[in-house]
C-alpha cells in the first residue's frame, strides 16, 4: 500500500538541512517504491542568526539572516546541479566579499528586488528546483536574549554560544513576534511534525518562542517526532543528557507532546571522542536510559544507528529518513509496538 503524507520539519542549522537532505528523496509518489512517500515537505527555519555572512548582511541591509534558509534550500535541491554548487560557494579573501556565501548574496539581492524576503525565498527555491517549501519562523527582526546562571544577560546567538555559562532563561526580543500564516497552515495540515536535530537554544527553541507556533504544534493532529542530537554543544548544552534536551523543550513549550523520541545507539569512534572532547563536546543518548523511564508510557523511544560516515560526527540523512518512515508506518499500523531496526 502506498500513501502520501504532509511533513513539517522545524529547526535550523546543520541538523535541519541534514534531515531535509534525506527526506527530499521521499517527495512525490513512486509506484515502484510503494509504502510511505511525501505529498508535501515544509521546513520552518529559525531566523535569529547574527554571526558570519548572515550577521553582516543582517546589519548592513536590515534583512532577515539568510544562512540557515539558504542551507535548507540547497539541501532540498538536486545535489548535482551547478546552481546548488553555486549557492554553497563561499568567497575567499579578506575583502568585503570574503566570507560571504553566494547563496546569501543571491537571497539578499532578490529581497531588494522584490521587497519581500519571503517571496525571495520562494523564488530562490524555484530557481533551485527545491523539493519543498521553506518558511522563516517569523518575519520580524528578532534577537535572542539569554539570562545566564549568574544573572547576566547576553544578546545574540553568537554571544550566547560564546558565554560558556549555563542558560537560565531564553527569550526573543521583541517577544511579540508573529509567525507566517502559511507556516501555521502547514503545521495544521501536517501528518508528521519533526523537531530537531539542531542546537537546542539557538536553532530549536527560537522557533517555538514565536507566538502561536508551539500552540499550533501541540493542537495539530500530526505524529510528533523529536530527533535527539548526537553530541553536547559547548556553550549551550554542556553536560546535558538527551532527556534534559526534551525537558528544556517541555519547559518552553508544554503544549507539545511527542509521540516518538529518536536517539542514536551507535558509539562514535575513539578518534572522534578525542577530537570532540578536546573542544568540550561529548556524545549523548547512549546511556540515557531515563528516556524510557520518563517517556515510555506516553512516548515511544526509538534507538537506531543514525551516524553518518566521516571524520565529523553527523547524522546520516538517509538513516534519519528511514527512521521517520518507520515511525509513521508503526503509528498507523501497530500503535503498541516500537519500530525495530
Amino acid at each position: 500500500m502506498s500513501y502520501g503524507l504532509k511533513l513539517v520539519a522545524i529547526g535550523g542549522g546543520t541538523g535541519l538541512s541534514t534531515l531535509l537532505g534525506g527526506l527530499k528523496r521521499l517527495v512525490g509518489a513512486d509506484d515502484e517504491r510503494g509504502g510511505i512517500w511525501l505529498e508535501a515537505l515544509s521546513a520552518i527555519v529559525t531566523v535569529s542568526d547574527d554571526g558570519g555572512s548572515s550577521g553582516r548582511l543582517r546589519e548592513e541591509l536590515q534583512m532577515l539572516p539568510p544562512g540557515d534558509i539558504r542551507n535548507c534550500m540547497v539541501a532540498l535541491s538536486e545535489d548535482s546541479t551547478l546552481l546548488s554548487r553555486l549557492f554553497r560557494y563561499r568567497f575567499r579573501g579578506d575583502g568585503e566579499l570574503g566570507g560571504h556565501s553566494f547563496g546569501n548574496l543571491f537571497l539578499a539581492a532578490l529581497t531588494e528586488v522584490t521587497g519581500d524576503f519571503v517571496e525571495a525565498v520562494r523564488l530562490s527555491s524555484e530557481v533551485l528546483a527545491s523539493k519543498g517549501r521553506i518558511y522563516p519562523a517569523t518575519i520580524n527582526d528578532v534577537r535572542l536574549v539569554a539570562q545566564l546562571e549568574d544573572g547576566a544577560e547576553v544578546f545574540g546567538e553568537t554571544e550566547i554560544t560564546a558565554s560558556r555559562l549555563p542558560i537560565r532563561r531564553l527569550r526573543l526580543e521583541p517577544e511579540q513576534c508573529l509567525p507566517l500564516p502559511e507556516a501555521l497552515a502547514a503545521i495544521r495540515a501536517a501528518d508528521v511534525i519533526t523537531i530537531g536535530p539542531g542546537s537546542l537554544y539557538t536553532s530549536i527553541l527560537p522557533n517555538l518562542l514565536v507566538q502561536r507556533v508551539a500552540e499550533s504544534i501541540g493542537s495539530a493532529h500530526a505524529i510528533k517526532i523529536f530527533i535527539c542530537n548526537l553530541m553536547t554543544q559547548p556553550g549551550e548544552t554542556d553536560g546535558y543528557t538527551a532527556r534534559q534536551h526534551i525537558e528544556v523543550i517541555k519547559r518552553y513549550a508544554p503544549e507539545i507532546a511527542f509521540d516518538y523520541v529518536v536517539a542514536n545507539n551507535r558509539l562514535i569512534s575513539e578518534e572522534q571522542v578525542a577530537l570532540y572532547s578536546a573542544e568540550g563536546a561529548y556524545q549523548i543518548g547512549m546511556d540515557d536510559h531515563m528516556l524510557e523511564k520518563t517517556y515510555g508510557h506516553e512516548t515511544e523511544v526509538v534507538r537506531a544507528d543514525l551516524l553518518d560516515e566521516g571524520e565529523k560526527v553527523r547524522h546520516s540523512p538517509e538513516k534519519l529518513a528511514r527512521v521517520i518512515v518507520a515511525c509513521c508506518e508503526q503509528a498507523q499500523a501497530r500503535p503498541s509496538e516500537v519500530p525495530q531496526f
